[in-house]
């Protein structure tokens, strides 16, 4: 992995947290980044994390949900304090993330943003998620993901 690090991995790395990467080869033509991580990995769908990026009362906030599911926006606004959520312009959500589309974390961003975790990540022993680039998911602890996130934990997977 050598001179293939993101700012998801340096800060792992630099908060000696215990992680697991996962690498392979992404496909361009798959249709869901992470449905296709859990296919490649062979893991449970269930485990994997997405990570969206959308405008809680005009503020960006990130959700991190099951790829099995979706981003429940009302459910994210209320976790966030908010009234009312949409989707980010996804140029905004690269900016103010410093990651592609596709392989957004939730750890590392070039902004602060307020991180809420999907309730169901706290049923398993390790989640997966975007390690910051398509193509590489990171393993972790529920527990460390949240606390490095600074994240909500809420249901807010429909």
């Amino acid at each position: 992995m050598a001179g293939k690090g993101t700012p998801a991995t340096a800060l792992l790395t630099k908060q000696k947290i215990a992680h697991t990467l996962h690498a392979y080869d992404h496909d361009p033509r798959h249709e869901s980044y992470g449905t296709e991580a859990a296919e490649v990995l062979g893991i449970d769908a269930a485990r994997v994390y997405k990570t969206l990026v959308a405008e809680v009362d005009g503020k960006l906030t990130v959700g991190v949900v099951p790829v099995t599911g979706q981003l429940d926006l009302k459910a994210l606004a209320a976790a966030a304090g908010g009234k009312k959520a949409k989707m980010a312009d996804p140029v905004a959500a690269q900016r103010a993330t410093g990651y592609v589309l596709g392989g957004i974390s939730p750890l590392g961003h070039r902004s602060r943003l307020a991180v809420v975790i999907d309730a169901s990540a706290e049923a398993h022993t390790t989640v997966y998620c975007s390690a910051g680039r398509r193509g590489l998911e990171v393993e972790l602890a529920p527990a460390d993901l949240v606390r490095l996130t600074n994240a909500v934990v809420a249901p807010i997977a429909g």
